[in-house]
């Protein structure tokens, strides 16, 4: 790999990686930091990854275990994934922004509370939107494995959503 190939197509994923490494650490300079270390380790390695079939999948895969690793150091909750996800949008009026922040912060609570093979699943297809090949390749998880955890996922959401809307 050159730098001309690295600015190419390892660069434009550093968003994915970001907020991927976003919804694991829930720290946005840790995980500013997790995506560093990533680019590193890949210009670092880059005489060896010949053997690489998805250069993307392989970034998202050390970025996961990075995101973790760092987690493990530190517990701490959530905080100014809106701005990482681009929902502090003006395109709506006030009133329907206030009731789509609402309805975001309680999936993030219910995404929170999910299992990690879950929560890291729903990530990767409903928010960075990769097809279910490369989150099987990312998460080194069986096809169906990935399948059902986001059915689980999603499940699981729903019904504790309508829980909380029809008590409201």
């Amino acid at each position: 790999m050159n730098l001309e190939y690295f600015k190419q197509n390892i660069l434009p994923i550093k968003n994915r990686l970001y907020r991927m490494a976003l919804r694991i650490t829930a720290n946005p300079a840790e995980a500013e930091d997790v995506v560093q270390e990533v680019f590193i380790k890949v210009w670092e390695q880059r005489l060896e990854m010949g053997d690489v079939r998805n250069i993307e999948a392989w970034c998202m895969q050390m970025t996961k275990n990075r995101a973790i690793d760092k987690k493990r150091l530190r517990f701490n909750q959530s905080e100014g994934l809106d701005k990482a996800y681009g929902l502090s949008s003006s395109d709506h009026d006030p009133g329907r922004q206030a009731e789509l922040n609402d309805a975001v912060g309680q999936v993030k609570v219910l995404m929170a509370e999910l299992p990690d093979n879950q929560k890291a699943a729903m990530q990767l297809r409903d928010i960075e939107g990769m097809s279910y090949q490369e989150i099987s390749e990312t998460l080194a998880m069986p096809l169906n494995q990935v399948k059902t955890n986001i059915f689980r996922a999603r499940k699981h959401i729903r019904s504790k959503l309508m829980q909380l809307w029809t008590i409201k």
